[in-house]
C-alpha cells in the first residue's frame, strides 16, 4: 500500500530532506509545496523516479489559496496520511525593542496562521485515514528555552508545541497521532534567512560546532511516521552534543 506524504517548505532544509528521506523508502507517494516554483520542479524531476510526486507553488499565509489547493488534489493524491508541517522561518535577532513589527508579522503569519491553515483544511482527510495517520509539526527548542533575540520567534514555537499537544487531545480516539519535533542548532538556509542573507553570520553560527543537518531531522521524522500505528511521539527535542542550556543571564547594577 502506498501512503500519501505532504510536505510543506519542501523546497530547502528539513523540508527537501523529509521529501528524499520519504522517496528514498519507497511505498510513499509525495505532495511538496514551497514558494519556489522552479526549485520544486526541479525536485519533482530528481524524486520522481523514486516514487509519484506532485508539487503545489504555494505561500502557507495566503489561507484562500492554501485551502483551495489542499481540497482539489489530483485524485491519486488526496489521501493524505501523513502531513510534515515544515514550513516556518525566524527574522531578525535584535532584542525586541529594535525589532521589526512587519518582521513579527511574518512569523507569525507563518509559523503559527500557516501551519494551522494546512492542519485544518487536511484534519477530515486524516480522521479519515484513521490509524497510522500522522501529523508532525517542526517546532524548536525554542518553544522551551527563551533566548536573546528570539521574542517573537519563541513565541510562535511555543504556540507550536501546546496546539501539538492539545490536538492530541482532541484526536483522541481518531488514530491520528501528533508530534511535536523540536531541533536545536541545526544547519541549514535557518540562519541566512533570518540575518538577510548574511553569510558571515551564518558561517560564524555554525563554525566548530558539527551542527544538525537536514538529513538528521529527516531520518527523525521519517522514525516518528513509521513506528506502529499504537505508538505516539508526543514531544522529541533534539540538539547536536555540541549544544547544552547556560546559566541564568543576571543583570548587576552598575
Amino acid at each position: 500500500m502506498t501512503d500519501t506524504v505532504l510536505i510543506t517548505g519542501a523546497t530547502s532544509g528539513f523540508g527537501l530532506a523529509c521529501a528524499r528521506r520519504f522517496a528514498s523508502a519507497g511505498g510513499y507517494r509525495l505532495v511538496l509545496t514551497g514558494r519556489r516554483s522552479e526549485r520544486l520542479a526541479d525536485i519533482a524531476k530528481e524524486l520522481g523516479e523514486q516514487c509519484e510526486v506532485h508539487t503545489l507553488t504555494l505561500d502557507v499565509t495566503d489561507r484562500e489559496a492554501v485551502v483551495a489547493a489542499l481540497t482539489s488534489l489530483p485524485e491519486a493524491f488526496a489521501q493524505v496520511k501523513i502531513l510534515v508541517n515544515n514550513a516556518g522561518l525566524a527574522l531578525g535577532t535584535g532584542p525586541a525593542q529594535e525589532s521589526s513589527l512587519e518582521d513579527w508579522q511574518r512569523m507569525i503569519n507563518t509559523n503559527i496562521a500557516g501551519l494551522t491553515t494546512v492542519t485544518h483544511t487536511l484534519l477530515p482527510t486524516l480522521i479519515e485515514q484513521g490509524k497510522g495517520a500522522s501529523i508532525i509539526n517542526i517546532g524548536s527548542i525554542a518553544g522551551n528555552w527563551p533566548y536573546p533575540g528570539g521574542n517573537v520567534y519563541c513565541g510562535t514555537k511555543a504556540f507550536v508545541e501546546q496546539f501539538s499537544h492539545a490536538l492530541r487531545c482532541d484526536l483522541a480516539g481518531t488514530g491520528v497521532r501528533v508530534s511535536n519535533l523540536a531541533p536545536g542548532l541545526a544547519e541549514s538556509e535557518f540562519t541566512l534567512v533570518r540575518t538577510g542573507g548574511d553569510q558571515a553570520a551564518s558561517d560564524k553560527l555554525y563554525a566548530g560546532t558539527n551542527p544538525i543537518k537536514p538529513e538528521d531531522i529527516a531520518d527523525s521524522v521519517f522514525w516518528i511516521a513509521s513506528l506502529p500505528a499504537h505508538l505516539n511521539v508526543n514531544q522529541l527535542e533534539i540538539m547536536p552534543v555540541s549544544q547544552a542550556w547556560s546559566p541564568f543571564s543576571i543583570h548587576r547594577e552598575s
